[in-house]
Parts: C-alpha cells; structure tokens; sequence
C-alpha cells in the first residue's frame, strides 16, 4: 500500500489529511481509487496532477507502475514551456 502526500489544496478534500494510504497498481489506477474515496478529487485531476515516484515526475505516463513502498507526492501540474 502506498502512502500518497497531498499538496495544500488537496488535503481538505480528505479531512485535513497530509497524506492517505491507497492500493494501486498505476498513476491510472491511483486516480480511479482517489476519485471514487474522494469525488471532490475530480476538478483538480482535470486541471492536471503531476505525480513524484521517489523523486521522478510523471505528467502523462498513467500507466506507470506505483513500486510497493514508493514515496509519491501529487502536485499540481504547472503549465509553461
């Protein structure tokens, strides 16, 4: 199970919560599971998340796989080029 740290914005959605423990498989799987917990979830997801496995940030690679016990932080995606 990994545990998932939220940014600011985040966290009132899950009670206050620095972070939450979820069962996935991927990024895709991990947002599927947060959406279904926590429907609030959904605008930021369609603003865009970027998503940190151990330090990696991962913008569009949903199907990247969550290894047991990675340190994931979801951020807000930051538009720019």
């Amino acid at each position: 199970m990994a545990e998932v740290h939220l940014w600011g914005a985040l966290r009132p959605i899950v009670g206050g919560a620095l972070s939450v423990s979820v069962e996935a498989k991927n990024i895709r799987e991990l947002f599927k599971i947060l959406t279904e917990q926590y429907p609030a979830f959904e605008p930021h997801l369609q603003r865009g998340i970027a998503v940190s496995i151990n330090g990696k940030i991962y913008r569009d690679t949903w199907d990247q796989a969550l290894p047991p016990d990675a340190e994931i932080y979801l951020l807000p995606r930051i538009p720019g080029g």
